[in-house]
């Protein structure tokens, strides 16, 4: 796999995140939600400060910090992924990267812009698009739209189970996007598959293998001549 082949998955990962969450950003109002397949499958649109899942890492300097963070985490992200091209790593493993990659820049849009393109949505008025500046909030304070929920099933625990017994519970409960989907697509794929993957020689451990196979070989000749001298050698 080439770096313009990277370049491409990350592009498209970024189209279809961010044209999915503009679409839903000025068309849904804050908690609205769309069945797609019976009740399992959904558009649920809700905001959150920038960490996948919807999770929160609180207050204004934190917003900053984790902005900051996947700024730097896709810089390094880019030059992790070309090193693993030189590297000759499985293309599995890089496709993998890949995605982690786009996931990443994904969420980080948002966090850069949102806040300086988008009015303020509410619970009844969608968001809409507005001159560069004069959105809801300042750069790197722009909330992460999410809005991919699968509930697959509802259960109640056993009453006789400690704690829980008796509670209601959900699977899969959390709402993400697709730059969550990317991230943890190639995180998951990456520890399932981890041998596959992550056992890969670079060139410059296979050129030490092989100086070791030829020493070796070298070793076995020497060790060899003394009893073929011997042996050729009359009493």
């Amino acid at each position: 796999m080439k770096f313009i082949h990277v370049v491409l998955i990350v592009i498209v990962i970024l189209i279809l995140d961010q044209v999915l969450k503009i679409h839903i950003k000025t068309h849904f109002t804050i908690g609205q939600e769309r069945m797609l397949i019976n009740n399992w499958a959904r558009l649920n649109f809700i905001e959150n400060e920038g960490m996948a899942f919807g999770l929160k890492f609180g207050g204004y300097w934190g917003k900053v910090a984790l902005t900051v963070f996947r700024l730097i985490a896709s810089i390094v992200g880019f030059y992790f992924v070309n090193q693993l091209i030189k590297q000759k790593a499985p293309n599995g493993l890089i496709f993998c990267a890949s995605l982690i990659l786009a996931g990443a820049i994904g969420n980080l849009i948002d966090c850069m812009f949102y806040g300086l393109i988008f009015s303020e949505g509410g619970f009844h008025t969608p968001a809409h698009l507005v001159p560069f500046g004069k959105g809801y909030g300042k750069f790197l304070q722009g909330k992460v739209v999410d809005m991919l929920y699968f509930p697959l099933f509802n259960i109640t625990w056993p009453n006789w189970l400690p704690v829980i017994g008796g509670r209601p519970f959900e699977f899969f409960s959390l709402i993400f996007n697709i730059a969550d989907a990317a991230i943890s697509t190639g995180v998951i794929s990456i520890l399932v598959f981890n041998k596959k993957l992550l056992n890969f020689a670079t060139p410059e451990t296979k050129a030490v293998e092989v100086s070791e196979e030829n020493i070796v070989d070298a070793n076995t000749i020497v060790d060899a001549t003394p009893s073929a001298i011997d042996e050729s050698t009359p009493a």
